[in-house]
């Protein structure tokens, strides 16, 4: 029985993506086999669908680095038929058959089982974004972050990870600032939990002092290059710093003095290689005390059919918060 799938190839250089139709003897090995249900839109599944990103490392790939479903069969104990369940990164999507396809065949180490408080469009509402934010967020806490330290910034605020990151942080009672270059986005900044909105045309980015004024307990950045630069300068003493995207340039221009001076901690949020067991706490938390207010109001649902459309939107950060697309009922 033949089921649709969008199928991301290499022809004469160049990338070309489309709905094709496949056969489960096609899909990739594994021991769990799942009916997807949901699964979502981030950059990185831009940058891989269209080509602007040498993502893709084996040709031709089923995109989409999310997913979430129903299994059909297993052939692991610790999954049945039935279980609701999850998996994102590792090699989905990008050198192993993805999330947009109405059926997937993923490794059982991949997989997890669906958190208590979380339905499988949440779940995907989160996707690798909204576990990238839990993760830095759980990672800085883990490092000494407290809402008594001070204010968290966010760069990259309206994207996906800096959207959830904000509402991640305010609902653990932080005080938030939203780092964004879109004024026209104030109020929805606000309204999922921004305490205040600076705009990042109001910095000066070409005067960088190696230790500016001490402001910030927490930043998650999202941009790289020069905001990075300025958010470790502004650091506050024993802030911790957590960098996971570079849209904005993979260079950092910094000196030692905010780590040797003011003890200031780089985390490195690593979505992909996450150990399982420190993956499951964080989806875990994203179902409890981590989960949004706001979550159906900072996401919007599109039909498979439409997939294509919105690629270009990430691009080219015209994207307001989450992407989920409906595979399945």
């Amino acid at each position: 029985m033949s089921f649709k799938a969008f199928m991301i190839h290499q022809e004469d250089g160049k990338i070309a993506s489309r709905f094709v139709a496949m056969d489960e003897a096609q899909l990739d090995p594994g021991e769990v086999t799942i009916k997807v249900a949901y699964s979502s839109v981030n950059y990185k599944d831009a940058l891989a669908a269209t080509g602007a990103g040498r993502i893709i490392r084996r040709f031709p790939c089923v995109g989409g680095i999310d997913l979430a479903g129903t299994v059909v069969a297993s052939s692991d104990a610790r999954f049945a038929p039935g279980d609701a369940v999850l998996a994102t990164s590792y090699d989905i999507g990008v050198a192993h058959h993805g999330g947009y396809a109405e059926l997937a065949r993923i490794p059982a180490d991949w997989v997890l089982k669906l958190p208590a408080g979380m339905a499988l469009q949440d779940a995907m509402s989160f996707g690798t974004a909204g576990f990238t934010a839990g993760l830095a967020v759980a990672r800085m806490e883990h490092d000494g972050l407290a809402p008594a330290n001070g204010p968290v910034i966010v760069s990259g605020a309206t994207g996906g990870v800096g959207s959830i990151a904000i509402e991640i942080l305010a609902q653990l009672g932080y005080h938030v600032v939203a780092l964004t270059g879109k004024e026209q986005e104030t109020d929805y900044l606000k309204d999922i939990g921004a305490k205040e909105v600076m705009l990042r045309q109001s910095l000066d980015l070409t005067k960088i002092k190696p230790l500016g004024s001490e402001t910030w307990a927490g930043a998650v950045d999202n941009l790289g290059g020069d905001v990075l630069s300025w958010m470790a300068s502004t650091m506050k003493v024993g802030g911790t710093l957590a960098s996971i995207g570079l849209a904005a340039g993979f260079q950092f221009n910094t000196t030692v003095m905010p780590f040797i001076l003011r003890g200031v901690s780089l985390l490195g949020i690593d979505s992909v290689n996450c150990p399982m067991p420190q993956r499951a706490e964080v989806w875990r938390r994203l179902g409890g005390d981590m989960k949004p207010r706001h979550l159906a109001k900072l996401t919007r649902v599109i039909a498979f059919d439409e997939l294509p459309t919105v690629f270009d939107d990430f691009i080219k950060a015209r994207v307001k918060g989450r992407i989920v697309v409906r595979i399945a009922g």
